[in-house]
C-alpha cells in the first residue's frame, strides 16, 4: 500500500502509518527485528531495528548493526529534534538515526562524536527515494556492513534546513506570567550546563523576589544591616545610562564550574517600577548596556518575573530569544494565552525600535512528576495540548520534578554562627544524576536552535 503523509495528523499516526506499516516492512524488518518504546538507561527510544536479531540486544561499538527511528508530530520542525538524536547515535553507538515528521524524512550517521545528515526527501516522495533509503538503512545494506562517505543531500525550497548563525551573544528570556512552574531551576541550571560547554555566560535576575540571586549563591548575609547588593544590582543598571556598566555590576558565582557572572536583583526593585517606568528611554537601557559587553559573553540568560510588569517587559524587548517554562498544569497552560498576547505587545514595540520579533524557541515542560502512569498516559497528551490549542512549539526536552534538584539547591555553609546558604548546580552537585543528564540535554537543544552548538 502507497505511503499517503496527509493520512499522518499526529505522531501516533507517524509511527503506525509511516514507520510500522510502511518503512519497517519495506525496508526488510520483521516483527522479531524491531521493537518500539526501547528504553536504555534514561534514554527512550520510539523505535529500535536490528539487522541481525540478538537477545538480550546489546548497544555498544561493536554492535554497529542496528537503527534508531525517532517519530515526530507533522507540526515539529525536525531541526528542532536533531540534538536529542546526535545524543541518541553518540551515547548508544548507533551507526544510523531515521527522524520523521511524516511530512519530511532525514537519515543521519553518526560519526565519531557527532552525526552528519546522509539522506532527505519529503513523505511524498518516500516511495521514489525508497531505494536510496534501503541502501543506507535497509536491513541487508547493514548486515553487509556499508559505510557511506559523503551525502547526497536533495534540498527542497520548501523545507526548513539547519543553518549556522555567525558568532555573537545571545540574549534568552525565560519567561511566563504565572509563577512556580520553574523559571529559577530553569535559568541556574542551564546556565550552568551551557557554562560547561564552553560558552562564557551572564545571568540576569528581573525578579524583586531575587530567587536567582539566591540560588545562584549572591546572598551572604544572615541580616539585611549587611546587605551588600542594594546599592549595585539590576534596579541600579536601569535607572542610570552612563553609570552602573554591566562589567561593574555583574558578580561571579561559584554555584557551578565553571563560573557564570549573575546582575544580582534586590527587593527595591518592587518599590521602584512606578518611578523606573516614568523614565524616558528605560526599556531600552539595557539593549544599550548589554552592546558594551558582546564579546564578552557568548549566552545571557534573563530571568523574568512570574508577570506582565515593565521588568517582563523590558527582558523581552531586550532579548533575541524565549523559552517559556510550564509544569503543564491547568493554570500554567491556560495563562499561555496572556503570554502570546503580551509577547504580541512587545513585537510592536520591537517593531517600532526596528529590532525582529522575539523567536520563542518552545515551551519547556518543567516541574514534572516522574509518576509512570502519568509520563506514559497524560503527558503525552498535555504537551500535545500545547501544540493545538497554543500554536506553540515543545521543547524536546522534558525536565522533571526530581529530588537531586532540591538539595543541591539547600546546601548552606556555616560561617561562625551563621548559616549562609551555598547552594550548587545539580551538574556539579551530582553530575552522573539524571537531572543533570536532562539539563545537559537542553543545553544542546537551545545551543543548537540559537546557531552556537
Amino acid at each position: 500500500m502507497p505511503f499517503n503523509p496527509e493520512l499522518c495528523r499526529n505522531e501516533s499516526e507517524v509511527e503506525s502509518k509511516l514507520i510500522v506499516q510502511y518503512l519497517l516492512p519495506q525496508l526488510g524488518y520483521t516483527p522479531d527485528t524491531w521493537h518500539q518504546e526501547v528504553a536504555v538507561g534514561s534514554i527512550r527510544l520510539d523505535f529500535l531495528a536490528f539487522a541481525a536479531q540478538v537477545l538480550p540486544f546489546v548497544l555498544d561499538a561493536n554492535s554497529p548493526l542496528s537503527v534508531v527511528m525517532e517519530a515526530k508530530h507533522p507540526k515539529q520542525n525536525l531541526n528542532n529534534h536533531v540534538p536529542r538524536l546526535r545524543h541518541y547515535l553518540t551515547s548508544l553507538h548507533v551507526r544510523y538515526g531515521l527522524l520523521t515528521n511524516g511530512k519530511e524524512i532525514r537519515i543521519y550517521q553518526k560519526l565519531q562524536t557527532d552525526i552528519q545528515l546522509m539522506f532527505q526527501c519529503s513523505g511524498k516522495e518516500v516511495e521514489t527515494k525508497l531505494e536510496n533509503i534501503k541502501s543506507l538503512i535497509g536491513r541487508e545494506s547493514l548486515k553487509e556492513g556499508k559505510l557511506v562517505d559523503k551525502p547526497e543531500v536533495k534540498r527542497e525550497n520548501n523545507l526548513n534546513f539547519e543553518t549556522k548563525g555567525q558568532h555573537s551573544m545571545k540574549i534568552i528570556a525565560v519567561y511566563h506570567n504565572k509563577g512556580g512552574v520553574g523559571k529559577t531551576t530553569t535559568v541556574v541550571n542551564l546556565a550552568a550546563a551551557i557554562s560547561k560547554k564552553g560558552k562564557r555566560v551572564l545571568v540576569i535576575d528581573f525578579d524583586s523576589q531575587a530567587n536567582t540571586t539566591f540560588a545562584t549563591g549572591l546572598v551572604k548575609f544572615d541580616d539585611e544591616e549587611f546587605d551588600d547588593i542594594k546599592d549595585s544590582n539590576l534596579l541600579q543598571v536601569l535607572q542610570s545610562e552612563e553609570l552602573y556598566p554591566i562589567s561593574e555590576v555583574a558578580r561571579k558565582s561559584n554555584f557551578c564550574n565553571p563560573e557564570i557572572d549573575v546582575v544580582p536583583a534586590h527587593i527595591n526593585l518592587m518599590r521602584n517600577e512606578t518611578d523606573l517606568n516614568a523614565l524616558e528611554g528605560s526599556r531600552l537601557v539595557l539593549i544599550d548596556k548589554l552592546e558594551h559587553v558582546k564579546d564578552k559573553y557568548d549566552v545571557v540568560l534573563i530571568d523574568t518575573p512570574p508577570s506582565l510588569n515593565l521588568y517582563a517587559r523590558i527582558a523581552l524587548i531586550t532579548s533575541d530569544y524565549l523559552i517559556i517554562p510550564s509544569d503543564l498544569k491547568p493554570f500554567a497552560n491556560q495563562g499561555l494565552t496572556n503570554v502570546k498576547e503580551f509577547i504580541k505587545g512587545i513585537n510592536t514595540f520591537r517593531k517600532q525600535i526596528r529590532k525582529p520579533p522575539i523567536e520563542t524557541l518552545g515551551v519547556l515542560a518543567c516541574k514534572i512528576s516522574t509518576n509512570n502512569q502519568f509520563v506514559k498516559h497524560t503527558l503525552p497528551k498535555r504537551l500535545e495540548a500545547i501544540t493545538k490549542r497554543y500554536n506553540l512549539e515543545v521543547m524536546d526536552t522534558v525536565i522533571y520534578d526530581r529530588d537531586d534538584l532540591a538539595k543541591c539547591a539547600e546546601k548552606s555553609l556555616i560561617i561562625g554562627d551563621m548559616e549562609i546558604a551555598d547552594p550548587i548546580s545539580v551538574l556539579d552537585f551530582k553530575p552522573d544524576s539524571i537531572a543533570a543528564q536532562e539539563f545537559e540535554l537542553l543545553a544542546i537543544e537551545v545551543l543548537q536552535k540559537i546557531g552556537l552548538d
